[in-house]
């Protein structure tokens, strides 16, 4: 395989989970048919990208009742409406002003732009979400966003004073199409947004579970600075968010932009950062598969002493990382009971691999386990608050990675 930037032949390996179905693709049928493709993640020594290696199809990833609904999650809410605060009063937004969103999803952040009145767009190609995002009144365009579509928009008069793309820009197989579509969808002075999960704290925490075949490519900020702007866009500042173990929030501008934004120091003090972790290294690659295969090990002796001590176990979210997580440790339904998830459209389903059924919190309630595995660890704060009562019966919550640790409840 060749990178998917820059062309070059992939050759060094960063992990490989073996094989497992998509991440996203819940069963209503336990004993139904189920597809499943490799799962490795390559680096490219040119240019740095870090990438899956390609085995299906986008569409198979994204599928018209794709189950993942942002609004769900109170602190992602939260997250995008401090970040339209952020940037409507950064750049002076307004109504007279036009904000995009790439990958939309069902209008967790579109809503709050609509409450200041600024003109707004998504994104979406998901029926299941662009539907939830339409019934809040956001206008969404159903399509897989690149090239084509950003210029078509344009010339229909919807260039961009600002473009948000937030955890998508992992999620594209073409990459440098993708970018290109933001180049022709800004005005000539506007400002593209990326949000990112870094790859810097994902190697060296061992994040290996946000690892899965949406995730196409695993960034860093040089990496993405390279791939801007062989694409026409200039990375004019960035910022490092706490979000999903450590991320990345990159500003741009079109190469071209008439009045350019100065660089701010924060792009140059994290490459610099980077370049000294390694990431321009082969070493900084090597050595993450011993690793993610204790984290697994570690997981697989909980879940057998639990079942000689004959406690039971349940878990929290069923998240696209849980499900890598569950499914290179072979864990099943056999060792854990249920996972609770509070969106609907998950619920009454099985976890793909494993065939854990999901259900409501009512179920957890009823069957007080005595551990709860929470799999989006992300949420930590948020859901050990939300299970708070877990402990009335003694029941215990934890974390799988990057090892097995008790989590307190937060009241």
């Amino acid at each position: 395989m060749d990178c998917r930037h820059c062309k070059s032949p992939l050759e060094l390996v960063l992990v490989d989970l073996d094989e497992s179905p998509p991440s996203n693709s819940y069963l209503t049928d336990p004993d139904g048919p189920e597809s499943s493709y490799p799962l490795r993640v390559l680096v490219c020594d040119n240019c740095w990208l870090v990438q899956t290696e390609d085995f299906a199809q986008a569409d198979e990833f994204f599928a018209t009742d794709y189950a993942y609904f942002s609004s769900f999650s109170s602190s992602w809410l939260a997250h995008a409406k401090a970040y339209v605060d952020h940037v409507a009063d950064r750049f002076g937004l307004d109504e007279t002003n036009f904000v995009v969103e790439i990958a939309a999803n069902d209008g967790y952040l579109l809503q709050y732009v609509q409450e200041k009145g600024i003109p707004c767009l998504g994104v979406e190609p998901t029926a299941s979400t662009a539907e939830a995002a339409r019934a809040k009144g956001i206008e969404i365009v159903g399509e897989f966003f690149g090239a084509a579509v950003g210029q078509r928009l344009a010339a229909g008069g919807r260039q961009a004073d600002l473009t948000a793309a937030n955890n998508v820009l992992a999620h594209v197989p073409d990459i440098n199409d993708f970018v290109g579509g933001f180049t022709a969808l800004l005005k000539p002075n506007g400002v593209a947004t990326f949000e990112f999960q870094h790859l810097v704290p994902l190697v060296e925490e061992c994040l290996f579970d946000t690892v899965y075949h949406e995730h196409y490519s695993y960034l860093s900020l040089t990496s993405v600075t390279r791939v801007l702007h062989e694409n026409g866009l200039e990375v004019f500042d960035v910022e490092e968010l706490p979000t999903h173990g450590g991320s990345l929030r990159v500003y741009s501008q079109r190469s071209d932009a008439d009045r350019p934004r100065p660089r701010a120091d924060a792009v140059d003090e994290l490459l610099a950062r980077e370049e000294a972790a390694g990431v321009k290294t082969v070493g900084f690659y090597q050595g993450f598969q011993p690793r993610v295969d204790a984290i697994r090990d570690g997981l697989i002796d909980f879940l057998a002493k639990s079942a000689a001590d004959g406690t039971s176990v349940a878990a929290y979210g069923a998240a696209a990382k849980g499900n890598t997580l569950l499914n290179y440790c072979r864990v099943d339904a056999g060792q854990i009971d249920f996972v609770v998830d509070a969106n609907p459209h998950k619920q009454n389903q099985y976890l793909p691999g494993s065939h854990i059924p999901i259900v409501d919190e009512q179920r957890l309630k009823d069957a007080k386990p005595d551990y709860v595995l929470i799999l989006p660890w992300n949420l930590m704060p948020e859901i050990s608050q939300q299970l708070s009562y877990v402990s009335d019966w003694g029941g215990r919550l934890l974390r799988a990675v990057p090892a097995i640790e008790f989590v307190e409840s937060l009241r």
